[in-house]
């Protein structure tokens, strides 16, 4: 069996150092109209986030909108599926980074220093609570740098603007990416039909001594010792299309999209 494996790494490996560029493409290897439905999502969400803000807060809409909402609109529209971008990540890392950028403000005077430990411990925070999300630095560095309009909001700033920005964004992700069956959002939604799960057996008969066990995935992720935007399922499709594209005529090539995309919902 472990032959069977190795010979199958030597292959994939061999056939990546074959088409090298396709390599260099294969982080951006999305459709065009991805691109679109991406830049679309990202429009609306933070436009629905200043419109609520304005209808809530007034003229205050400026100062009291967290600029980390465009880095977790990146995330929820154009990585829906990310780990990073699911509703606790993107929930809890903004909320827990909230209240350490606030408490950093007003224990630490120093204002650089405050900002480092608030980062800092927002980062140790969000990992041992498994809800690391990015953009939750910028939210507690919000905190601490924020100006005077910001400070003057002590821990309310934890529900106004973080908590309401966050609510308005993941509710627009909801809406925005339910109409696209291969992106709906959250990914607990998204789920392979029969159908597809018929195909995706089809394209890999023959070579299921050659699929990687899902145990040996998770070992493997954690050997890396750093954190993949990438969960164990997902690597599981990537590899199986793969395997089946590289065995399959070239007439009878299915699309990821064909194969795995498909709503778990009417």
């Amino acid at each position: 069996m472990q032959d069977r494996r190795d010979a199958a790494s030597a292959r994939l490996e061999h056939g990546l150092r074959r088409e090298r560029g396709m390599v260099r493409k294969l982080a951006y290897s999305v459709s065009e109209r991805e691109h679109w439905i991406s830049a679309a999502g990202g429009l609306i969400g933070i436009l629905a986030v200043l419109w609520v803000s304005h209808a809530l807060l007034g003229d205050h809409v400026g100062a009291l909108t967290v600029a980390s909402m465009g880095a977790s609109a990146v995330l929820l529209f154009a990585a829906p599926h990310g780990a990073l971008s699911q509703p606790w990540p993107v929930v809890g890392g903004h909320l827990i980074s909230a209240v350490v950028g606030v408490t950093c403000a007003q224990w630490i005077p120093e204002p650089m220093l405050a900002a480092s430990v608030a980062v800092a411990a927002s980062i140790g925070l969000m990992y041992w609570l498994r809800c690391l999300h990015p953009p939750g630095g910028a939210t507690a560095l919000f905190a601490v740098m924020g100006g005077a309009p910001i400070l003057s909001l002590g821990y309310g700033y934890l529900f106004v603007p973080v908590l309401l920005n966050v609510v308005v964004l993941l509710i627009v992700a909801v809406l925005f990416n339910y109409p696209f069956a291969w992106r709906r959002y959250p990914q607990a939604w998204w789920r392979e039909t029969v159908e597809a799960k018929a195909q995706l057996e089809a394209l890999t008969a023959g070579e299921t001594e050659r699929m990687i066990p899902h145990s040996d995935l998770v070992y493997a992720l954690s050997q890396l010792d750093t954190f993949i935007d990438v969960s164990e399922d997902d690597l599981q499709r990537i590899y199986a299309l793969a395997l089946g594209h590289a065995h399959a005529p070239a007439s009878g090539a299915l699309d990821a999209e064909s194969l795995l995309a498909q709503p778990g919902r009417a």
